[in-house]
């Protein structure tokens, strides 16, 4: 019979195998990072933002609420409005997209989105889905929605019609409330709807591999009681590295740099 005593020099071996397997079977958990704000751009406050993007120079930014939905061009140093299309009232505006010469819009709850000639704003034609519209994105071949779900749909650019879905999670758990979307170095980047959070979200496989912790954000440059609403709203510069942040109801658009939150 073989016995139970373990040859002294083993132990340490045993040891470190048993704590080898213990963190094989551990997931790491996601990284936090924090910002620094770069510059500070005034925004119309009275812009209750759910689509943002950045082209050519110019911010494109949809609002919502019923009564108050419009497309607009916006210059970026002033925060003027230098275009704009109106919604018809029975409408509630959520997020937009460019495609090629032609600006994709979703409605919240009416199961109807908008393409418009990205230049004139006049309308060209419309899209039915199923579901809420919440955010628009895209990368070169593909244009990415998100319902408040767990879920990202994948859309086919030319039809608009639905291809795939992925599901978003972190340390294996659903994240729900993906609001508005941008696609940033290859990754998509989400809003979480009523939270300071952004998700830095793996299209390849719908894991969230960062979080950007905004808190405080508002408050940088806000030291009184203003009406403002949710960080909401993610534009980013793709030729000169730019990422802009705001949210509905904010006096301001920020430009800020992503940075690894410090450990001590």
């Amino acid at each position: 019979m073989r016995s139970g005593i373990v040859p002294r020099g083993s132990l340490g071996q045993i040891a470190l195998l048993l704590l080898s397997i213990l963190r094989s079977g551990q997931t790491a958990a996601v990284p936090v990072y924090d910002y620094v704000v770069l510059h500070v751009y005034p925004h119309d406050p009275q812009a209750f933002t759910e689509g943002l993007f950045y082209r050519d120079g110019f911010l494109y930014e949809s609002t919502g609420l019923e009564g108050r939905s419009n497309v607009r061009k916006v210059r970026l140093e002033t925060g003027e409005v230098l275009q704009q299309r109106d919604l018809p009232a029975a409408f509630f505006g959520e997020g937009i997209v460019d495609w090629h010469d032609q600006l994709l819009e979703l409605t919240w709850r009416s199961e109807l989105g908008f393409v418009i000639d990205l230049h004139s704003f006049a309308p060209q034609r419309q899209w039915r889905y199923q579901g809420e519209g919440w955010a628009l994105t895209r990368n070169d071949r593909q244009i990415f929605m998100s319902d408040g779900s767990d879920q990202l749909r994948v859309l086919d650019p030319a039809s608009l019609q639905e291809r795939a879905r992925i599901r978003v999670t972190a340390d294996g758990e659903p994240v729900t409330r993906l609001n508005e979307l941008e696609w940033v170095r290859g990754q998509i980047w989400a809003n979480i709807w009523m939270t300071d959070r952004i998700a830095r979200i793996d299209p390849n496989n719908g894991h969230v591999v960062g979080w950007i912790d905004l808190s405080g954000l508002l408050r940088s440059q806000v030291h009184q009681p203003i009406k403002a609403d949710v960080l909401n709203g993610i534009a980013y510069d793709s030729v000169h590295d730019r990422l802009f942040v705001t949210g509905k109801l904010w006096p301001y658009l920020f430009e800020i740099l992503v940075i690894p939150r410090r450990t001590f």
